[in-house]
């Protein structure tokens, strides 16, 4: 997670919402990502996306059944729709988002075989987000 949050760390400098996201897979980071959809103009460049993307390139394939995904913030439901389909093995998040996360959906949109980790550094993962909208809302 500790990975997840540097990648955060460089939305800040592009002035994107600080989620930053890793793929591991057999104890190495295969993919890094974070937030892009202010500097691609694309809605869909969340980081959890992005690091999909990068991992799919990486293994030469959809298919995510051996990895772990580490993300700053809880999915929201595209990502997790995303999340579905790549049969991502296990998610791990930091801190939950009330407002657009995924768990508000019934019954959950993850693939019924991941498994998930919720609140892993959720404090160090809410108070970048947190200082980034306090500095937007001045």
């Amino acid at each position: 997670m500790r990975e997840a949050l540097k990648e955060a760390c460089k939305s800040i400098d592009k002035d994107e919402v600080p989620v930053g996201a890793v793929i591991v897979a057999n104890g190495k980071i295969i993919a890094r990502a974070h937030n892009l959809t202010e500097t691609l103009n694309d809605v869909t460049a969340h980081a959890e996306m992005q690091a999909i993307t990068a991992a799919a390139s990486y293994l030469g394939g959809k298919y995510m059944r051996d990895c772990t995904l580490y993300v700053t913030l809880e999915p929201c439901q595209m990502c997790a729709g995303a999340l579905y389909w790549a049969q991502m093995a296990r998610v791990v998040y930091g801190a939950t988002d009330a407002k657009r996360g995924f768990s508000l959906c019934l019954p959950s949109p993850l693939h019924p075989a991941t498994i998930l980790m919720k609140g892993v550094l959720e404090k160090e993962c809410a108070d970048i987000l947190i200082d980034f909208f306090k500095k937007k809302r001045k």
